[in-house]
């Protein structure tokens, strides 16, 4: 592959249909942006992981729904891995990159850095929200953490929450290729059973782990005859094949799928991206009375916040905020 060629599929999420199985999906790469949303963090290889696994499954679920602004991906535990979330912000005109952003919390005194991190996670749950914006109610899914990644939460996600039959494949790691560059390289594969072939649960019992749904409990005969045979087409994919950089994502379609008859679409550009700002900040703080402002009040005579996202660090006059603000607003300082 070219040089040109491997820029043009960098973080972009290719959509998909296989016209002969029912099957829609999505391929993503994610290269600079995993490498800019990581590098906000100085995260154990461990966590960096997670997060990294976290942003991809993010990339390709938000390509796959009509955002008018914001899907955001939540897993909470009760083990070393406290929290890790992300944002997709939907792209605001046609051609414009949908942005991405990420980050996990943990506990340093008790996260072991040899073990997996996905058993670090602990009880817990994994949610999905939308936020279509102003004026829209948000969407709000949870389902317990199961399985032995965060591919398998997000797939009883959508087989319990949404009753579609979704599977991941992915690959992600730090790499270094033949002409000296380094960095984070990730790619994946989304497939879903088209929406209303499976629209009702048929199983008496759940087949998942836990009690959840699996793909059996929905599809009929000839839909899992179908989810069946392109699964097992995906099962033979390779991890450089997922994460390129050389083998395009639409050739990988035809090597994957040529008898399913795919068909692909517009390329979906994405990059980092983070919304913080001052004036957002100084909103999340209009609740607060001014007493509790002056238990936020620092010995410097401010308030300050720091952005989990992408560290930004925001300084206020303490006078200035909260519902009962006793100065007007003033210009703020803020630093990356």
């Amino acid at each position: 592959m070219t040089q040109t060629a491997k820029i043009s599929w960098d973080d972009t999420v290719l959509p998909f249909q296989l016209d002969a199985s029912d099957i829609r999906g999505r391929v993503a790469r994610l290269d600079g942006v995993l490498d800019q949303v990581l590098a906000q963090h100085d995260y154990p290889s461990v966590v960096e992981a997670l997060v990294a696994e976290m942003a991809l499954l993010t990339a390709l679920i938000g390509e796959s729904i009509k955002l008018r602004w914001k899907l955001s991906l939540q897993v909470r535990g009760s083990g070393a891995l406290r929290l890790i979330a992300t944002d997709y912000y939907g792209p605001t005109e046609d051609g414009a990159p949908a942005r991405i952003r990420a980050y996990a919390s943990y506990d340093d005194e008790i996260l072991k850095t040899e073990a997996p991190g996905f058993e670090q996670i602990g009880s817990g749950y994994f949610a999905i929200l939308i936020d279509q914006g102003q004026d829209m109610q948000p969407y709000q899914g949870i389902t317990p953490i199961s399985g032995a990644s965060l591919s398998a939460c997000a797939e009883a996600y959508f087989a319990q929450s949404e009753q579609i039959p979704t599977r991941f494949a992915l690959a992600f790691g730090y790499s270094q290729e033949a002409d000296g560059t380094d960095g984070w390289r990730a790619g994946g594969v989304m497939l879903q059973h088209m929406p209303g072939v499976g629209s009702h649960v048929i199983s008496g019992e759940p087949q998942g782990e836990d009690g959840l749904l699996s793909a059996v409990d929905i599809l009929d005969a000839e839909g899992s005859e179908n989810w069946n045979r392109v699964n097992i087409l995906l099962d033979t994919v390779d991890q450089l094949e997922l994460v390129g950089p050389s083998i395009e994502p639409t050739q990988l379609l035809l090597r994957l799928f040529h008898e399913e008859q795919p068909r692909v679409y517009g390329t979906q550009p994405v990059t980092f991206g983070c919304t913080c700002s001052s004036d957002r900040v100084r909103q999340s703080l209009s609740i607060y009375s001014a007493k509790d402002i002056t238990h936020m009040t620092t010995d410097n005579n401010e308030v300050t916040a720091d952005c989990q996202f992408c560290g930004a660090h925001y300084s206020f006059d303490p006078d200035t905020l909260g519902f009962e603000a006793k100065a007007p607003v003033e210009n703020d300082s803020a630093a990356s």
